[in-house]
């Protein structure tokens, strides 16, 4: 990677974790509040680390609309950031992947017990709704906002979909269909709505939701190709959770289909697919470029 942009991508990336970070700090109920063991259940996996990429492309993807991140999107990020986290406790529950480790630390049900970690995720799923019906632009865009993210986190080529394919799909091979399926469901429907919804709050017109769209789709499904070379190709230190699940439980990944070098490739290729529906924005996208390069270039 380019040292400048370097730079530039780790500045968008402490910034975006700062305006995430102290929206969260105040929309999430502090840990001493009853009853307790909820919210610090919900704090525990919240603050746990995680690199907020999804909030960074909301504010870029407004950056990109309106020219600069507007005020009292932090909200926006944050909501998002609580609905990843929801589906990173139920994703790690023993019912599911049934994994011990994420974001470099015991996942919420080691911690706090099963039942308390499903009723976490649970809960910043509720939380985050709750704080979208707040948000600071027009009632129609806010609206919008909630409708996409709702059929984002859905059943229909959505989170919740896609979680289910990739259970049903475990001890099976894999075919090309069903491993672009599940990654564009379970991973990349939630990257695709950070892009779209950060713009519609910018004020996007509904050429540029178009446009932004067909950015978060093949930069989400990029996303997750390298995810699953990373999961092939590093430690569990290096990647914060536990390394080499998607092999060991046969699960449907895009090496496992296309082996490691050819998807180094399709996820480079998409990134420069995505860029061609960022070239209407001009200068103004080059932090959401910025951020896309480095989905495919991370090494966690």
């Amino acid at each position: 990677m380019d040292t400048a942009l370097n730079l530039d991508v780790k500045s968008l990336l402490r910034e975006g974790v700062e305006l995430t970070d102290v929206n969260l700090e105040a929309l999430i109920p502090a840990p001493e509040t009853v009853p307790s063991s909820i919210h610090k259940a919900m704090r525990h996996s919240t603050f746990a680390g995680g690199k907020r990429l999804r909030p960074v492309l909301v504010y870029q993807a407004a950056a990109a609309v309106a020219g600069a991140v507007p005020q009292g999107i932090g909200k926006l990020g944050a909501a998002i950031e609580m609905l990843h986290t929801y589906s990173l406790i139920h994703d790690d529950l023993p019912a599911l992947d049934n994994d011990d480790l994420r974001r470099g630390k015991p996942t919420a049900h080691v911690v706090f017990g099963e039942a308390i970690a499903i009723l976490a995720g649970d809960a910043l799923q509720t939380r985050a709704y709750e704080v979208l019906a707040t948000l600071d632009c027009p009632p129609a865009a806010t609206v919008e906002i909630i409708r996409q993210i709702a059929n984002a986190t859905g059943t229909v080529e959505g989170m919740i979909g896609g979680q289910v394919l990739d259970l049903e799909g475990e001890g099976s091979k894999p075919t090309p269909e069903s491993v672009d399926a599940i990654h564009r469901a379970k991973t990349g429907a939630l990257i695709r709505v950070s892009v779209v919804t950060g713009g519609i709050f910018a004020g996007a017109t509904p050429g540029q939701v178009a446009l932004l769209d067909t950015f978060g789709r093949k930069a989400g499904l990029a996303f997750q190709i390298i995810d699953d070379v990373l999961d092939m190709t590093q430690d569990s230190a290096q990647l914060g959770k536990t390394a080499g699940k998607d092999l060991n439980q046969d699960k449907a990944t895009w090496p496992a289909v296309y082996g490691i070098e050819q998807s180094l490739r399709d996820a480079d290729r998409l990134i420069g697919e995505a860029f061609v529906a960022l070239e209407p924005f001009g200068a103004n996208a080059e932090g959401l470029r910025s951020v896309a390069r480095y989905l495919v270039e991370r090494k966690s």
